[in-house]
């Protein structure tokens, strides 16, 4: 097994260490796969992050472990690779990597980044969003149809309001719909204007999406609108995923038929090498792409109806109860599992949308947290909140 190997690329050299390193233990894809994946496709995967701050999202053990987050860049690294400060709203800062080349990009993934995730600012203004983000997130029992229905009528509502919509899937089992704009509007009124668009949607087919922000009260089709904030970032176009799925750049001609199992590591290359990239022109888009008329309808629309005066924290409006905090998804479904078998008549009443598996973001890490919400059980039969099947501390050192 060879120890390294050096890529050409961008007029660089890359060294990618353990290129024989196995990263995707189902289909045995190794990280020079990987490699070579990004580099066959290299002109699409750099329209998604060229010149953008990305989080590293590290999977150094493979997609089957869970992943660590590191928005600073490493401090040893090539003297090529260019890095950028970013202000979060917490107040700190952190100077993160700029996807300049592919060479970057090649660079991250030998760090055991399987995805990439760009802010959508560029260098040098990181302060105004070049980017509308539409992350279509369904509930469990969802079918791909009806994801692909939300999908279309994202578009319509943003062609509505002058904006051009691009559509890829996720790699997951949701869909992106995106739209340039001219990097003149703040974070805030990003996400202002995203949420105009997942309000609108959901007043269009309020059976089939929803722009409802907790979890438990979804039903439908999550229009996530939240993936616009300042701390946000999403799998940009081209990223493999850790279901060795690519989120792939579409034509909206191609939606309706399309299967997401259909674009993957070992397929997406030759489509790629065949028809090229559908976003090609996506870029030419951004100059005349305003948010003014989304503003417009945010005020039309009016705010959410808050919480009286007095209430404190938010409460809940369905019964649910909590299951485990884990550090890692299995342990938490093991947890579940462990919970439904000390009460099957109960687990025999929930639907798949009531089982809400979170994905948590801990200091550097992801954990998993498992709610059950109650509400399709009667209420003389539902148990009381136990302890925790597994209770994980992820803000503990």
């Amino acid at each position: 097994m060879s120890d390294a190997e050096i890529i050409e690329v961008a007029g660089r050299e890359v060294k990618i260490t353990s290129p024989e390193r196995v990263v995707f233990p189902r289909t045995g894809h190794t990280k020079l796969d990987l490699v070579r994946f990004y580099a066959a496709v290299g002109e699409g995967a750099l329209r998604g992050v060229a010149d953008r701050p990305l989080v590293l999202k590290r999977f150094v053990h493979g997609v089957d472990e869970e992943p660590f987050f590191q928005k600073r860049a490493p401090a040893k690294r090539p003297a090529w690779i260019e890095v950028a400060e970013l202000r979060y709203p917490s107040g700190r800062s952190a100077e993160e990597v700029v996807g300049r080349d592919l060479a970057a990009v090649l660079w991250t993934v030998n760090l055991g980044c399987v995805d990439l995730n760009p802010h959508p600012v560029r260098v040098p203004d990181l302060d105004h969003p070049d980017e509308l983000r539409i992350d279509l997130d369904p509930v469990p029992g969802v079918a791909w149809d009806e994801i692909v229905d939300v999908a279309f009528l994202a578009r319509d509502v943003l062609g509505e309001h002058g904006l051009t919509a691009w559509p890829k899937t996720s790699g997951s089992r949701g869909f992106h719909v995106y739209a340039r704009i001219a990097p003149g509007w703040t974070f805030p009124q990003l996400r202002k204007a995203a949420e105009a668009v997942a309000r609108e949607i959901e007043s269009r087919a309020p059976g089939l999406a929803t722009s409802h922000w907790w979890k438990e009260e979804r039903q439908g089709v999550f229009v996530d609108f939240n993936q616009n904030a300042r701390d946000r970032t999403v799998a940009s176009a081209y990223s493999v995923r850790p279901t060795g799925l690519v989120s792939t750049p579409l034509r909206w001609d191609e939606v309706r038929g399309c299967r997401p199992e259909a674009f993957s590591l070992d397929t997406v290359p030759a489509r790629f090498a065949a028809g090229g990239d559908p976003w090609a022109e996506m870029d030419s888009s951004a100059a005349e792409g305003s948010l003014d008329s989304l503003l417009a309808l945010a005020k039309e629309q009016g705010p959410r109806p808050k919480a009286p005066k007095g209430t404190g924290r938010r409460q809940p409006t369905m019964p649910l109860i909590e299951i485990a905090r884990a550090e890692t998804k299995n342990e938490a479904l093991v947890g579940l599992d462990r919970w439904k078998a000390r009460h099957p008549e109960v687990a025999a009443l929930l639907e798949p949308a009531d089982i809400l598996v979170d994905s948590m973001r801990g200091r550097s890490s992801a954990w998993t947290r498992i709610r059950i919400n109650l509400q399709h059980v009667p209420e003389a039969q539902r148990p009381a909140q136990e302890p925790l099947e597994v209770d994980y501390d992820p803000w503990k050192r």
